[in-house]
């Protein structure tokens, strides 16, 4: 959903709770509580929206309660903006362009978007293994180290698996979806590798392709694995990490071109908002989709 349609769809606050509902109850009100679908209007009408009151625990609650959006005082039409700005930003976009789009705050705009980041984070479609042609990769994410007040310093900064940047794994299914961790101590190490590359993919019906580091070895102990070797060359025929990297780009652009630097805290969120959106890159009912999961409602 674009900008203009959202605005054209929900130019009230009572348009947005509507469709939260609906999108949430399918049209049947249940407590969040108790689960009780024994449920009726509130005698006192919320200012801020429309509440229920439980008849078997006695409760009172709107929609919002219990979802990303509980508690919250930003009217659901501002959230909703700001779920479509970050879904369409390809290479992600910061708190200050889209605090600029929208008239808010910085400091509110960061804290709904780590709200947002959050539920991504918590996507069950991720459970699901990975098949067919994966390739695997790791990277690391940051910037270069400051040199200080040493301008004689012409030590040239480590790259690769010597640099101090944070170590990224993933993997990618050939026109399907991709999981990316923060790496942590020891996750790059063959047993790691192994672990992450068993938690998310399936063995049996796939084919790992993967670069030269040895520590991809392990893996073809139980399931196919082919290796391209960088040094000679970077795609022989279907043999290649084209995808990952491609994939990894994205990360790093978005990094470098919009957000600059986030902390090591934060970077798992950042990582996996870039995950959620790639792997609804050839939906078009990405924001749909998105609501639903971020409320816990069916499919």
């Amino acid at each position: 959903m674009n900008i203009i349609e959202l605005f054209q769809s929900f130019q009230t606050q009572e348009q947005a709770i509507d469709h939260l509902e609906k999108v949430r109850w399918q049209g049947k009100p249940v407590c969040p509580y108790c689960k009780s679908d024994d449920v009726g209007t509130h005698a006192s009408p919320d200012r801020k929206g429309r509440r229920w009151q439980c008849h078997a625990c006695g409760r009172a609650f709107s929609v919002t309660v219990g979802t990303l959006f509980h508690g919250t005082h930003v009217p659901l039409r501002d959230w909703f903006l700001v779920l479509a700005l970050m879904l369409n930003a390809k290479k992600s976009a910061s708190a200050y362009q889209i605090a600029r789009d929208l008239g808010m705050r910085r400091p509110t705009v960061w804290s709904m978007m780590h709200r947002v980041r959050t539920a991504m984070a918590n996507d069950p479609s991720q459970e699901a293994l990975l098949f067919g042609v994966v390739e695997a990769d790791e990277t690391y994410v940051g910037g270069k180290p400051r040199k200080g007040n040493k301008r004689n310093d012409d030590t040239p900064n480590k790259r690769g698996r010597g640099t101090k940047k944070v170590p990224v794994i993933g993997v990618v299914e050939r026109g399907g979806r991709v999981v990316a961790k923060v790496a942590k101590p020891g996750d790059l190490s063959a047993k790691g590798i192994a672990k992450f590359i068993s938690r998310f993919v399936d063995p049996a019906g796939s084919i790992l392709i993967s670069d030269e580091y040895k520590g991809y070895n392990l893996v073809s102990e139980t399931m196919l694995h082919s290796v391209i070797c960088h040094a000679r060359a970077y795609a022989d025929g279907m043999i290649h990490t084209n995808t990952i990297e491609s994939f990894w780009a994205l990360i790093k652009r978005a990094w470098y071109g919009s957000h600059h630097h986030y902390s090591r805290k934060y970077m798992p969120l950042y990582i996996a908002e870039a995950c959620f959106k790639y792997n609804r890159r050839n939906s078009k009912t990405a924001f749909n989709d998105s609501v639903r999961m971020f409320v816990g409602a069916a499919s």
